[in-house]
Parts: structure tokens; C-alpha cells; sequence
């Protein structure tokens, strides 16, 4: 009899380990299917390492500039982590064994936002209110504050008009946002996907391209515009000026999550739910329909490492490289440990549980 397959069972390209390592990173991802966020690590040159963590709907992240700072969006709250090497150094369950430790140390409760991708601009944090189609503000007196709106939507109202999912900043500027459509009624976008996308020139409020193919995970790279068309699997560049794009990669499958490092594209692929009446309208090769990593080439647009996860995850929002930490480390406020480490200026501590008062 065969044993059954693990929970989080992954298969990997074989040079994946090695590409890691000379590129000393971490591949980062959230599955709210599965309710993880996962970190991805080259344990050797030869074998992955992941680390999945438990949380409630996991979506849009973000890092500082310096990474020392995680925000992550979650069904109800934007959780702030902090990374502390000391902490991670002398963690009590595995001392000596991780180079970060991202520790909760803010959350700002949200309610049921439908929060989709989030930034961080110093101490403030920005996120896609999907549900109010506007880009907002995290804020202590009030569940959000409303930043922008999508010229065609003319009323702050719950009733996620065209699916706003994306946004680009840079240097604390909101530049480009995506819409699944240009609609100003009550999900306008589900009767017409997967062909009316937009991608939207915040700065000016007019509309920089159409007709785009469910578009998701807007990014600049060297002030280079890319996003996913994920309803055709692939990689996109958009021309800044005249908004025509060019197709950088067909990638397959239903594509969501991108990151860039180091010349290289990191885009997490979904496997389609059977039952859902938008992906239903969608026509995937069965032989795409995964769930995982792809990494492509940025200049030659190859194919040169691939990550399938063969259990427990089937969809995965966002995507991002966490730079020079092979071996990372968050804990949600579920872990008994989160409530252990306490930080203070220059110096960290890890409580004893028996010393703590009942």
C-alpha cells in the first residue's frame, strides 16, 4: 500500500536549491486557500526548506525598504511584524538555526475589508479595500481612510464595484492601479470577466490600458512597468506612455503573485476551483493547472526553475524574494512563542513560559 502524500508536499526543478542559494534569498507566498503564508528556503544546493505558518485568510504583503518590517493583510486586521536577528538568534525551540524572526508587534483591526495587496511608506501602511474599490490608509481612530478612487466609481460604498486589486508606488506615490473592469455598480465585474481589465494612471485618473485579461500584481521594475494577465498566464510589460503591452513570457495556468530579484521573475501560479462561476469562465490547459512557482529569466524571458506543490495548496495570492535571509522566520499571534519574545531598544529578551503571571 503507498503511503499518503504529506501535508505542504512539494516538487521543485532540481537547480531551484542551488538558484536560492547564489541568490541568497527566500521565496515568500500566501495561500488564503490554505490559510499560510509559507517561506521557501534553499536548505543546501540540492533541497528545499518551508516554513508554513497559520493565518486567517492571508493576502496582500509588503516589506520596508530594508525588510526589516513586514504588513500583512489578513481577513479581519493588517498585522505589522518586526524582524529581530537577536531574537532569531537565541529562538528557544531551535536556537542557532534562523537568520530572522519576524515578531507581531501592530495590528490595526480592519474588519472584512477583502484587503488585497498592501505597501509600506515608512510607518504608514497602504492597502487595496477591494470591498470600497479605493485605495486606503491604515488608521487608529477609523477601520480605514479613504486615499483614492477609480474615476469611474463615484460612491464609497461595500460593494467591490470593479475588483480593484493592485497598485504600484514608489517614493510614497500611488502611480498605476488594476481593475477587473471600469464598473460603478455592485460586483459589475463578475458578468464581465475575464476580458475588461483595466490598469489605471493613478496621478492623472485616466485609463493608461484596457481589455486586459483579469490583471493582477502590478509591479515596477528598474521603472519598468509589469503586471499578470492571470486569465491568459502571462507575464506582461505595459509601455508607461502609450499603454500598449507586450507579452514578456506565456507562463500558463492562472497566474497571481509576482516578485522580481536579481534578473530573475517569480510568478505563483493557482490551480482553478472547480466550482467557482468566475473561474469557470476561464480556458486553462489541464496540464497547467497548478499550484506554485515559476521562475522566469528576465532578459532571455526562459523557463528556468518551477515549484508545484502537489498538496494542501491550490491557490496563492501574493509572491515576494526576501533578500539576504536564507532561513527566516515569522510567528503569528497563534504561536505560544510570539508571546514570549519582547524587544526593547538595544537589547531583546525570550521569557521563560512559567515565569509569565496567570
Amino acid at each position: 500500500m503507498s503511503e499518503a502524500p504529506l501535508p505542504f508536499q512539494v516538487r521543485y526543478s532540481p537547480n531551484v536549491p542551488e538558484l536560492l542559494m547564489q541568490l541568497r534569498c527566500t521565496i515568500m507566498l500566501s495561500t488564503y486557500q490554505a490559510g499560510k503564508m509559507i517561506c521557501l528556503s534553499p536548505k543546501d544546493a540540492d533541497h528545499l526548506i518551508q516554513l508554513p505558518r497559520n493565518f486567517e485568510k492571508p493576502m496582500g504583503f509588503a516589506f520596508s525598504e530594508n525588510h526589516d518590517t513586514l504588513a500583512l493583510a489578513t481577513k479581519y486586521a493588517i498585522t505589522i511584524f518586526q524582524d529581530s536577528p537577536e531574537l532569531a538568534r537565541h529562538y528557544p525551540r531551535k536556537p542557532a538555526t534562523y537568520d530572522a524572526m519576524y515578531m507581531p508587534t501592530v495590528s490595526y483591526h480592519t474588519n472584512a475589508l477583502d484587503l488585497h495587496d498592501l505597501e509600506l511608506v515608512g510607518d504608514e501602511v497602504y492597502g487595496v479595500n477591494t470591498l470600497f474599490s479605493c485605495i486606503m490608509k491604515t488608521s487608529s481612530r477609523h477601520t480605514f481612510e479613504p486615499v483614492w478612487q477609480p474615476p469611474f466609481v463615484d460612491q464609497l460604498v461595500s460593494e467591490d464595484r470593479c475588483h480593484l486589486n493592485g497598485m504600484v508606488m514608489k517614493d510614497g506615490e500611488i502611480l498605476y492601479a488594476t481593475t477587473f473592469n471600469e464598473g460603478n455598480s455592485l460586483r459589475s465585474w463578475a458578468k464581465e470577466v475575464p476580458h475588461c481589465g483595466a490598469l489605471i494612471s493613478v496621478s492623472d485618473n485616466e485609463i493608461l490600458s484596457r481589455d486586459l485579461a483579469m490583471p493582477h500584481s502590478p509591479i515596477l521594475v528598474k521603472d519598468e512597468l509589469f503586471l499578470l494577465e492571470s486569465a491568459h498566464g502571462t507575464l506582461v510589460k505595459i509601455d508607461r506612455q502609450s499603454g500598449r503591452h507586450e507579452v514578456v513570457k506565456k507562463v500558463g495556468g492562472f497566474v497571481r503573485g509576482l516578485a522580481y530579484y536579481q534578473g530573475y521573475f517569480f510568478v505563483g501560479h493557482s490551480r482553478l476551483r472547480e466550482n467557482s462561476s468566475t473561474f469557470g469562465k476561464l480556458s486553462i490547459d489541464q496540464k497547467e493547472n497548478l499550484a506554485g512557482i515559476k521562475i522566469i529569466h528576465a532578459s532571455t524571458g526562459a523557463l528556468v526553475g518551477q515549484i508545484t506543490y502537489e498538496t494542501s495548496v491550490d491557490e496563492i495570492y501574493d509572491v515576494a524574494i526576501l533578500p539576504n535571509r536564507v532561513r527566516p522566520n515569522i510567528l503569528s499571534v497563534e504561536k505560544e512563542e510570539s508571546k514570549l519574545g519582547v524587544s526593547v531598544p538595544n537589547a531583546t529578551f525570550w521569557a521563560r513560559p512559567e515565569n509569565r503571571s496567570s
